[in-house]
């Protein structure tokens, strides 16, 4: 019999790590060691989560204490700015362990692993350290990749997301009532998405994201202005070909809806239309953002760093 590996999530109670308990427990392979939140701490895990059966109860964990807990694999589902003293006790004391950041923190950290599976695969040559992208940011990554090499300016992206995007805290951005007939637009340039994107597919990249009264799912519109003239067949093919063996993407011929992409764990991407004159691609991306924008991406992380089929407890067809 395999020796499962223990996994610990810290952040466990927002809406990202309530997924990632929902992957966890269904994979043959891992088990949860702990799972971290100081709101829900002595609580039972099986009590706010119904996919877990379980006796693990949340526990409210010190940064400093993460490291001692021992698991193979660490989760850090937190806010931006809040990993610096979990990750620096874990390279002090168990340096071997997996640590997996679902923050933005080290994104931008050449000498972390940035993990999106479909176009960065085979970089990744045995680090312990993983960035996982952000939500839009896979988004606007998978939806231009195919054609970076035509591009003749900076993509342009409009996104709407869910209001789950805003996480947990109240504000603005997930507070229903504000939200309730309403497209809430914010940090219209210079979005930390943005700079992530540009980095890299080392091209600029400018992001106009918004917020929608919907709870889960990002559609993602990109405007591509190219150097030479193509058509829609020949795009789409494009992209089939440069997704071929993706499980986790689709290809498809119209534009993909965020109602049919939410609680699905791949992303759509369809919707090719090329102006008059053929130099200017408009493309359209759906994905759920808790879980190939965080959850589903993180777990494909985790399972590749392991040696596990990368799909592992990941369903490709709901």
């Amino acid at each position: 019999m395999t020796t499962k590996k223990s996994i610990g999530i810290v952040g466990a109670r927002g809406h990202t790590g309530a997924e990632l308990i929902r992957l966890v427990t269904a994979h043959p392979q891992l088990e949860l060691a702990f799972v971290s939140s100081r709101e829900l701490a002595g609580q039972r895990v099986a009590d706010h989560n119904d996919a877990y059966r379980g006796e693990l109860r949340y526990e409210n964990i010190g940064h400093d204490e993460v490291a001692a807990k021992g698991a193979d694999v660490v989760v850090l589902a937190l806010p931006n700015g809040k990993s610096a003293e979990i990750v620096a006790g874990i390279d002090a004391a168990a340096p071997q362990t997996l640590v997996v950041d679902l923050s933005a923190d080290h994104r931008f950290d050449p000498a972390w692993y940035y993990g999106l599976p479909e176009i960065t695969r085979d970089r990744y040559a045995g680090q312990k350290r993983i960035s996982n992208p952000g939500c839009y940011a896979t988004a606007m990554q998978l939806a231009i990749w195919p054609m970076l090499e035509y591009l003749a300016g900076p993509p342009q992206c409009f996104g709407v997301s869910g209001y789950s995007g805003a996480g947990t805290t109240p504000s603005d951005k997930n507070n229903v009532e504000l939200l309730r007939d309403n497209l809430m637009p914010y940090a219209l340039a210079d979005h930390i998405h943005e700079r992530e994107v540009s980095t890299q597919l080392r091209v600029p990249v400018e992001f106009m994201p918004h917020v929608a009264p919907h709870f889960r799912g990002i559609t993602l519109t990109a405007n591509l202005w190219l150097t030479e003239p193509v058509k829609a067949d020949w795009v789409r093919a494009r992209y089939e070909q440069r997704y071929a063996g993706e499980p986790l993407v689709e290809v498809v011929e119209q534009a993909p809806w965020v109602s049919r992409i939410a609680g699905r764990h791949g992303v759509e991407i369809g919707g090719f239309t090329v102006a008059p004159g053929g130099k200017r691609l408009v493309v359209v991306a759906t994905l759920d953002n808790l879980l190939k924008g965080a959850a589903t991406q993180a777990m494909q992380n985790i399972n590749i760093a392991l040696g596990f089929d990368e799909l592992a407890s990941i369903p490709v067809k709901e």
